[in-house]
């Protein structure tokens, strides 16, 4: 059972839904000795017809008819659909690129979750300088009514271990926003420092990443990241940050 399946997950990951109701319904006017000739041609490229020759090979193999199979797909296939439509992931990169893999921009990225923010959006960093245009964005956001937080490393003389005042510039490119330091540490993070690169809108849309609030992160470096957008993630980051300020881990600079 385990083989047929590893057959369906392959299929309803692969193949489109429609494709996926097509073969479900040519599955239910057969039985698996004549699958091959009743599936021929639903589907259109080699990867596909692999995986669809995979489905029968393993459905001969078991004991499970033609509707019961069925069902499996749809099933399968409704559950993928709607764990997708609920949470996307992408990959985020900045650097040298290769013709192998498609990913977003960090720039591009942490643009398009400051512009979807329309109540709150929360950002960390070790630090921030003058990038034009994502202070652009957050004076945008800050203007269209939304609560913008800043989590930033202290400099060295306040306490901190950055030569440059990061929060003082800040509070003077993005007057409205919030900002937070980690000022009063506990025993065992003594030494810590805010290492954390993190942005997120409603608790609906963040984005993760080793890249800084700098122009060489957003343009020269080589920095990684994802893009989450529904999900349980978002969420419980907003969260665990607005924790982080309300048990005043976090201090209002």
């Amino acid at each position: 059972m385990e083989r047929l399946l590893d057959a369906v997950a392959a299929v309803v990951c692969l193949v489109s839904p429609e494709k996926v109701q097509a073969i479900a319904s040519r599955i239910r006017r057969t039985d698996a000795s004549k699958a091959a000739g009743a599936l021929s041609g639903v589907v259109s490229t080699p990867v596909a017809a692999e995986v669809v020759d995979q489905l029968i090979d393993a459905w001969r193999a078991s004991e499970v008819s033609a509707d019961e199979l069925a069902s499996m797909l749809l099933a399968a296939g409704h559950v993928f659909t709607k764990a997708t439509n609920q949470q996307s992931t992408e990959l985020v990169w900045t650097g040298p690129t290769t013709p192998f893999v498609s990913a977003r921009r960090t720039e591009q990225t942490l643009l398009q979750v400051i512009n979807a923010a329309e109540q709150t959006l929360f950002i960390t960093s070790f630090v921030a300088y003058n990038v034009s245009t994502i202070v652009k964005a957050l004076n945008a956001a800050s203007d269209r009514g939304v609560v913008i937080s800043m989590l930033l490393e202290l400099s060295q003389d306040h306490g901190g271990s950055i030569s440059f005042d990061a929060i003082g510039k800040m509070s003077t490119l993005v007057s409205a926003a919030r900002l937070y330091s980690w000022r009063d540490k506990a025993a065992p993070f003594s030494d810590g420092r805010v290492h954390a690169k993190v942005a997120v809108a409603d608790g609906k849309m963040c984005f993760i990443t080793s890249a800084n609030l700098t122009g060489h992160a957003m343009e020269q470096n080589m920095e990684a990241g994802v893009l989450l957008t529904g999900g349980q993630i978002p969420k419980l980051l907003l969260d665990h940050l607005q924790a982080l300020v309300d048990t005043k881990t976090v201090s209002p600079v």
